[in-house]
């Protein structure tokens, strides 16, 4: 059943509209405090330009509850799930919901329009109506009311209790929630693992809540670094682990790592996947684990490098980013064999055949 609904399928559809926003407001937001910015409370006094940057970024934010669900309507119901969806996010933006109750929000109108389009029939000229105009209608009216009286109740209590304890945790369990978090971001470079805590990460942005924010870019940076890293003690120490291809590969995912791009790691993981997503997975929950107990936050979702200075205390992002990365380096020496033989000869069996230019043949 729940394979049926697609769920994860959806939810993946919103969050590629979603995350433009996500950074560009991010980003907004944190050249404006690097400027001193502040929010615009009363436009009808003066303000400056670090001021609207700050302001701008906020607004954005606050839209990111009826774009996710918007754009999980949308994946469910086509053009007509679009405006409903909207509607639905702002409902529990005003009713506290945020977040979740955009997700939850955006899943039942955009099933229940899809209900409406096999069962409820109009006469013929009416049909025209239907996308523009019935389906939105009916849809806002019975979802929206629902959503106001009934589903946001429990979404606005699941959503206060979880960021009560979130805001309360304190030493071990902030680093058990970092670690957790960590892991997740970690474990299957941009897969949907990573992508569910991502998800988990941004919403609690929203309420503002700034540290798993940060988890999650250390996270996505500790394997491309940690890999790196061990590639630099093997050549220090001559222990051979990775095979020349490993080794090119590398080269390419560490400047994709200083982006937060965490994908660069997967040629590497796909040739010994044990041994290097159990090391990144473990760097990435030491890492996350320290950045969560030292409170580091970041207001920004996504950049890698170039937003560390946004961060609330950049000096232990850093710190909690380097022991994950020399964690997973570490393991990776320890754990990693050297490659085996026929790997090698065909390594380089592979590269005599792309320099073979014998076969060309010019008519």
């Amino acid at each position: 059943m729940l394979k049926k609904l697609q769920l994860k399928k959806h939810a993946l559809t919103a969050i590629s509209y979603m995350l433009p926003l996500v950074v560009a407001s991010g980003l907004l937001i944190a050249i404006g405090n690097l400027t001193n910015g502040n929010v615009i409370g009363d436009y009808t006094q003066a303000y400056s330009i670090p001021d609207a940057l700050v302001s701008l970024g906020v607004l954005g934010m606050g839209l990111l509850a009826p774009v996710i669900a918007a754009g999980i309507a949308y994946s469910i119901a086509d053009r007509p799930g679009i405006a409903p969806g909207l509607f639905m996010g702002l409902i529990a933006n005003s009713i506290g919901a945020g977040f979740l109750g955009g997700m939850l929000g955006g899943y039942i109108i955009g099933y229940f329009i899809n209900w409406l389009k096999k069962n409820l029939k109009v006469p013929k000229w009416a049909e025209g109506l239907m996308p523009m105009m019935i389906l939105p209608l009916i849809s806002t009216l019975v979802i929206g009311l629902l959503m106001y009286f009934v589903i946001g109740v429990p979404i606005v209590a699941a959503t206060d209790a979880l960021t009560a304890f979130l805001v309360n945790m304190q030493g071990a369990s902030r680093f058990v929630f970092g670690s957790i978090m960590g892991a997740m971001a970690a474990f299957d470079f941009g897969g949907p693992v990573n992508k569910t805590a991502s998800l988990f990460a941004d919403g609690l942005l929203l309420e503002g809540i700034l540290e798993p924010e940060a988890v999650k870019i250390l996270a996505s940076m500790v394997p491309p670094f940690g890999v790196t890293l061990s590639l630099v003690f093997s050549r220090f120490l001559r222990k051979k682990i990775y095979s020349s291809r490993e080794v090119e590969n590398i080269k390419v995912a560490f400047p994709m790592g200083i982006a937060m791009i965490t994908e660069g790691v997967i040629p590497i993981a796909a040739v010994d996947p044990i041994r290097v997503i159990a090391s990144c997975s473990i760097g990435a929950a030491i890492g996350g684990g320290l950045s969560m107990m030292w409170g580091v936050g970041s207001p920004v979702p996504s950049g890698g490098m170039f937003i560390v200075p946004a961060m609330t205390n950049p000096i232990k992002f850093l710190i909690a980013l380097a022991v994950g990365s020399l964690v997973t380096a570490v393991l990776l020496l320890v754990l990693k064999k050297e490659p085996k033989e026929q790997e090698i000869f065909l390594e380089e069996e592979e590269e005599e055949e792309d320099i073979d230019l014998s076969n060309i043949r010019l008519s």
